[in-house]
């Protein structure tokens, strides 16, 4: 359900989602199935105009792509399965534009059209911040790190972060009583690290939420947190970096905040310390320079965040069709191939790639093939797997 709530503010909307069972499942058998991501589902929804009829024509499209085999499609069976399971575990499923699912979120390049959530999220509008850092913390960056995140949570800010070692775990015991969200890199029963547990439960019963886009029981791997990292930057309204190495997910997340237009925030520390090297270049490159709450609240209030204008200039970059639950085959929706490619186009299309990312726009305009065109193209060698997404929409040969 992609419609017009997803301009209002969080109180404006309803508090019950309109997506009825079956279309929840048919929406989780399509965003599971192989070589699907969210760029790929909310294409084929707009094409076809239901995720149902999207993987009726899932075979033919793969196999347009070039693929060698039929793709793997989600079974009702397994899509039932897992969301008994994710229901088991005291959790629920949400879907984009629902009520539960995180507001400014649903603005970022490709934002999940799924999420896992066990818990409550307060909708705090435009005052949410993530906090992150390094694993190894320092005692200093962990003290200060309280002390700023406990000082926002007082003035009504939810604070955000990845449940990890160091500065994630201090950021979230430090707002425990104010609001908190954990967002996951595995399924929303795999907590990770395991020491993590007893701070999971505890963020559970203070009313905090733990997130994820994962299947449940996937272990998270090593690939997985860049995608977790953009959504912890994703539904905040700005990114707090306490310390991080030059190369580390801290800077990650950073990178995908300004992606998402949100303000970056950085805490200074020694040139003798490579837990600052990230944070110092981060300064250094315009990020706004923090040393405690009062900077970043000051920021705030100087230049306060207009959430529905945010949302309403973000809109068209997300541009979901609503797919209606009562939809059927009689509905009227575009011809699935309306922007059927020639075999010409597909060529050329496919030879203006490459393993280096490249815009989607450029290879419109080095092609001079018609932009519907070329999205077909890349859609179908996409569901083939043999070009791979990254934000800003790039696209490279895998």
């Amino acid at each position: 359900m992609f419609n017009d709530n997803s301009q209002k503010s969080p109180q404006a909307r309803t508090t019950k989602s309109t997506m009825g069972k079956k279309q929840l499942i048919n929406w989780l058998r399509l965003i599971r199935s192989s070589n699907i991501g969210p760029t790929t589902f909310r294409q084929l929804v707009n094409r076809f105009g239901s995720a149902e009829a999207a993987m009726d024509i899932l075979p033919e499209l793969t196999l347009r792509g070039g693929a060698k085999a039929k793709p793997q499609i989600f079974s009702l069976e397994q899509a039932n399965y897992e969301l008994e399971q994710i229901e088991a575990a005291g959790a629920r499923l949400v879907a984009i534009g629902d009520p539960d699912y995180p507001y400014l979120l649903q603005f970022i390049h490709s934002p999940p059209p799924l999420l896992s959530i066990r818990g409550k999220i307060a909708h705090t509008n435009n005052k949410t911040i993530a906090i992150i850092g390094a694993r190894n913390a320092s005692a200093s960056g962990q003290k200060i790190t309280a002390n700023i995140a406990a000082e926002l949570g007082e003035q009504g800010y939810l604070i955000v972060s990845g449940l990890a070692r160091g500065i994630d775990c201090i950021a979230h015991k430090s707002t425990l009583k104010t609001g908190t969200v954990a967002v996951f890199a595995g399924g929303i029963d795999q907590i990770y690290p395991k020491e993590n547990t007893a701070l999971a439960e505890e963020i559970i019963e203070n009313d905090g939420a733990l997130i994820s886009e994962m299947p449940f029981g996937s272990a998270p791997r090593a690939k997985d947190f860049p995608r977790r990292n953009r959504l912890v930057s994703g539904m905040s309204n700005a990114v707090l970096v306490v310390e991080a190495a030059l190369r580390s997910g801290s800077l990650i997340t950073a990178r995908y905040g300004l992606e998402q237009n949100r303000d970056i925030f950085a805490i200074p520390g020694s040139p003798m310390d490579p837990r600052a090297a990230g944070t110092n270049k981060l300064i250094k490159d315009g990020a706004i320079l923090v040393t405690s709450s009062k900077d970043i609240l000051e920021e705030f209030s100087n230049s306060q965040i207009a959430t529905d204008l945010f949302a309403q200039e973000e809109t068209s970059k997300n541009n979901f069709l609503q797919e209606s639950a009562d939809s059927g085959p009689e509905a009227e929706f575009p011809s699935p191939f309306s922007h059927e490619a020639s075999i010409k186009e597909q060529q050329i299309v496919f030879n203006s790639l490459s393993t280096t990312p490249i815009a989607v726009d450029d290879i419109i305009a080095a092609t001079s093939i018609a932009a519907p065109i070329v999205q077909s193209i890349l859609l179908e060698l996409d569901l083939a797997g043999r070009i791979e997404r990254s934000s800003g929409q790039l696209v490279a040969l895998i």
